[in-house]
């Protein structure tokens, strides 16, 4: 039976790719698609310390494990959500690594801060614990690509595959009379792990990421860009540091290493992973190869040519290093984590340098380094920039304008597609681009707008 009432509400995603959270909202239920974490400036970051606005929360689904999409949902389940959680077997695994990850890291950052007597509260405190996360991996319900799954009142879930890292999803929302089309992340038609996303299923509303909305990737060969940036770093006798989400962008950085290391187009230097978690995800892709392209006797050759760094004290001592390395650390926009530790050690080095693989958000270190920043606010201090900074958009795992039209482009119109997950001049050349080449009803919402499916 058709519902009379389905309004659509951006808590999060909007004039920014950190914060993914959309809530669907019938007669008799909230549905809140993606549950992430606001990272860049203070005002999207405050909102990580507050309780959702919405009157009922009764499911949540998400499209995929970055925490930019689930890293706010183990303060939700603090907050007092106890319903389900749907995601993909893929998205559940990488869970139970990232989600434990980002608790192990808030509570190291906010004892840091107590002990160096830093930041704005007194004492820091994490926003969730390993505590909040175990309880929230207990809510896990995965469900299989292109299964429907009954969601509350009536509503109905299917994933699609949208590439861009193992598990992630495309997910269409429907009552039986509308269908709601979030995209998720949609990864590249040519990726050096990930298949290319499923053509776009129909959908009355289309929520759409805009991560490149303005841009088309680079068309140099990352392959080279990379192994020229080793080389002539190594020459100098630096080290090359990598801010990279430790699940997607660390193993496809990985495969390419290994590629030009066989190739003989990069010198033998150490190459460390700085990451607890990253030995995992070997059996993770094995155990879900039809998510990616690679078959494990690739996966596991290529992860084995770095040297995976587990506990503090062996990160700390990477810094102490004078030879030349490959150091990749977590996190991607270098917001927090160990990365940080390795930026005040090799970003004052002239002799080093710092590859930026990916689109980087506004108000984050990593966004001020691409921007050309000469120095950086770290645990309360400035530090110089005086390293080479390489920013490849190339390697990004987003598709960019023309991958995304290509994609919205499949099949019949919708009545509106809304432009979410995107700076704002990002967001507002798609729209445009949108509205000359295809002539489609079109948005870019604000925060909290709400939008009733029915009256489109």
């Amino acid at each position: 039976m058709a519902h009379r009432s389905l309004e659509l509400t951006f808590l999060g995603g909007t004039g920014s790719i950190t914060g993914a959270r959309y809530l669907l909202d019938s007669r008799e239920c909230g549905v809140l698609v993606d549950c992430g974490l606001y990272q860049g400036f203070k005002n999207l970051r405050r909102r990580n310390h507050s309780p959702l606005p919405t009157r009922r929360l009764d499911a949540i689904v998400l499209t995929h494990a970055h925490l930019d999409h689930s890293g706010h949902l183990p303060r939700v389940v603090r907050d007092g959500y106890r319903g389900p959680i749907y995601c993909t077997p893929g998205t559940a695994a990488l869970c139970g690594l990232l989600l434990p990850d980002s608790a192990a890291t808030q509570l190291h950052d906010a004892a840091f801060a107590n002990k160096k007597g830093y930041g704005k509260h007194h004492p820091a405190e994490p926003l969730y614990t390993a505590e909040d996360v175990a309880r929230t991996l207990d809510m896990l319900r995965p469900v299989e690509f292109g299964e429907r799954f009954g969601l509350p009142d009536g509503l109905h879930g299917k994933f699609t595959r949208s590439g861009h890292i193992l598990g992630a999803a495309s997910l269409c929302v429907d009552d039986g009379a509308r269908r709601v089309l979030f995209s998720g992340d949609l990864g590249r038609e040519q990726d050096i792990m990930m298949a290319p996303p499923e053509p776009r299923p129909p959908a009355d509303v289309v929520v759409l990421e805009s991560t490149y909305g303005g841009r088309q990737h680079d068309g140099d060969d990352p392959a080279e860009v990379v192994a020229d940036l080793i080389r002539r770093t190594a020459a100098r006798g630096g080290t090359v540091l990598i801010p990279a989400f430790a699940v997607g962008r660390t193993q496809a950085l990985l495969v390419l290493l290994y590629q030009l290391r066989r190739a003989r187009k990069i010198p033998e230097i150490p190459i460390f992973v700085d990451s607890p978690m990253a030995t995992s995800t070997i059996d993770i892709h094995a155990a879900h190869a039809k998510d990616h392209r690679l078959s494990r006797e690739t996966c596991e050759a290529a992860f084995a040519i770095a040297e995976y760094v587990r506990d503090v004290d062996a990160s700390h001592a990477l810094d102490k290093r004078s030879e030349p390395a490959i150091i990749i650390a977590s996190a991607g926009m270098a917001t927090s984590g160990r990365i940080l530790h390795h930026l005040k050690r090799f970003a004052p080095d002239p002799n080093s340098a710092i590859l930026l693989a990916g689109q980087l958000a506004s108000g984050t270190r990593g966004g001020a380094l691409a921007a050309g920043a000469d120095t950086l606010k770290i645990h309360g201090r400035h530090v110089q920039v005086s390293a080479e900074v390489a920013h490849l958009d190339m390697l990004s795992a987003h598709a960019d304008q023309e991958e995304l039209l290509g994609w919205l482009e499949h099949g019949d119109a919708p009545r509106h597609t809304y432009l979410v997950h995107g700076e704002p001049s990002a967001s507002d050349a798609l729209r445009h681009t949108i509205e000359e080449q295809l002539r489609w009803p079109v948005s870019v919402p604000d925060y909290r707008d709400t939008i009733d499916i029915y009256a489109l």
